[in-house]
């Protein structure tokens, strides 16, 4: 399977997922995850991805700081409910590399790593996204503006003709590379990640 080259690029995070040590799944229970993770998850590389692994990555960087993040020990809450927008694709992120799931999650053992319940939706006062720490209770409000790393102002009229069954291979081609050059500044782009993320702690 060949992803665009960029994906070598972005920065991968090791987690501690305490289930899969007990279970022998992963050795010390550290598991990286990289953005192609995300992107097999869902089938696709998006803005919506792309912000999505942003806001998760920086959200458990800013709750752990210098430890390493214990998946399956957070729990995700979104403002939007569950069939809006793109919700659905967001928490599908967040839950790849939180562990937090819904009330069909993995319920436990002897009630231990419990996973379910912990990914919330429509939850009043937030903004975007609240991240928490089931341990310490500390929790981080995330924040995200796509519209500073806008897009190629063709790839819209050429997204219309590729769903219309009018283009041809040259501009679906095009299309592509337009599309992922947004998703990769997005992701790879320093100068913008200052407008496009932010993140403050609540203890």
């Amino acid at each position: 399977m060949a992803f665009p080259d960029y994906f070598s690029r972005i920065p991968t995070i090791t987690l501690h997922d305490p289930l899969a040590e007990v279970l022998g799944a992963a050795e010390g229970g550290l598991i990286e995850y990289s953005f192609a993770d995300a992107v097999r998850l869902t089938g696709h590389a998006c803005p919506t991805v792309a912000g999505a692994w942003l806001t998760g990555v920086g959200a458990l960087r800013a709750l752990y700081g210098d430890e390493v993040p214990r998946r399956g020990e957070i729990e995700v809450c979104l403002h939007e409910s569950e069939d809006s927008g793109v919700a659905g694709v967001i928490a599908n992120v967040l839950g790849l590399l939180t562990g937090a799931a819904g009330p069909g999650g993995f319920k436990g053992l002897g009630g231990q790593f419990r996973r379910n319940r912990r990914l919330h939706f429509a939850e009043a006062g937030l903004e975007y996204i609240r991240l928490r720490r089931i341990d310490t209770g500390l929790s981080v409000d995330c924040q995200l503006d796509l519209s500073a790393v806008p897009g190629d102002p063709r790839s819209g009229p050429l997204l219309g003709a590729i769903l219309a069954g009018q283009a041809g291979p040259a501009e679906r081609q095009l299309f592509a590379e337009l599309w992922q050059d947004r998703v990769r500044r997005i992701l790879l782009d320093d100068s913008a990640r200052d407008r496009l993320l932010s993140f403050t702690l609540r203890h």
